[in-house]
């Protein structure tokens, strides 16, 4: 039986997925696929490279440099998160806190993660082998928020961050022929998703990519769905899933490291108090 993981987007609010996630490490718990979602893309990568407590470094601590948030990175980048300083002075080989992408490539399981071509406002599912030492240009482009950064060129095409196409991509996972599956939300239980915001004023900065327009305005619908068939799956017992507590004052562009670590802590408290159930759902 094929077992998968999920773990969605949600900026800083994945720091409860970075805790499930190291509690799954220290539990040895694996899977047989894996797909993350913008920030919970690199949550994943961390895991599956082995690299425990990696994630929750940055969320509480590189979080705190000018060039990872705001509005000195805008003006320097044209991205609100700096993503060629996450992925690059921090993740790359050689980096201040790098990913193991050989310890990555050389885990079994299968990984990927969805970009939204602007051109199509589809997801691209890029996987493990397109990411490189000196080149994490696929990540970047499932973290990269509309308006908040610049799309991100991977041979040509542009991408967005993938919540905009696949916010859970649970369709996906049921393709991928995945029959158990585990579900990381960056939401709390009960969430439901409005229409996007501000309408006038994203339609305006996105006014080149009309398909990109039409994905943010249905993807409160699109998420709608797909949390009624997690649910639906949860119920017959072929999923299960995670959902951080109620947190008003940590949303995805906090970077407060103290709001960061509770939701760290309780994300591995929520892992290790679920070690047994997990291992025998997954068994």
């Amino acid at each position: 039986m094929k077992t998968g993981l999920i773990v969605e987007g949600g900026g800083m609010k994945c720091a409860y997925s970075a805790g499930v996630l190291d509690a799954f490490l220290e539990e040895n718990i694996s899977f047989d696929y894996v797909i993350g979602v913008s920030a919970g893309a690199a949550n994943a990568a961390s895991y599956l490279a082995g690299q425990k407590e990696r994630n929750r470094r940055f969320y509480t601590k590189h979080s705190q440099s000018p060039d990872y948030f705001g509005v000195k990175s805008f003006l320097k980048t044209g991205n609100l998160f700096g993503l060629d300083y996450i992925y690059g002075t921090l993740t790359q080989k050689g980096g201040v806190d790098p990913l193991d992408l050989e310890a990555l490539k050389e885990n079994p399981t299968e990984f990927e993660f969805p970009a939204t071509d602007v051109e199509t406002g589809k997801p691209r599912y890029f996987s493990k082998e397109d990411m490189y030492p000196f080149d994490y240009s696929a990540i970047k482009a499932t973290c990269a928020l509309p308006v908040a950064s610049k799309p991100v060129e991977i041979d040509g095409h542009f991408y967005y961050d993938g919540g905009v196409s696949d916010s859970i991509p649970i369709w996906r996972t049921k393709e991928k022929g995945c029959e158990k599956i585990v579900v990381i939300t960056s939401k709390p239980r009960g969430f439901h998703m409005e229409p996007q915001g501000h309408k006038r004023a994203y339609s305006a900065a996105l006014r080149k990519y009309p398909e990109i327009i039409s994905a943010l305005d249905h993807r409160h619908q699109v998420y709608a769905a797909q949390q009624k068939e997690v649910l639906s799956m949860e119920k017959e017992g072929s999923c299960m899933v995670f959902c951080p507590p109620k947190l008003d004052a940590m949303g995805t562009y906090s970077v407060d490291a103290k709001l960061a670590e509770m939701l760290y802590q309780s994300g591995l408290y929520d892992g290790r108090e679920a070690k047994e159930d997990i291992k025998e759902f997954l068994s």
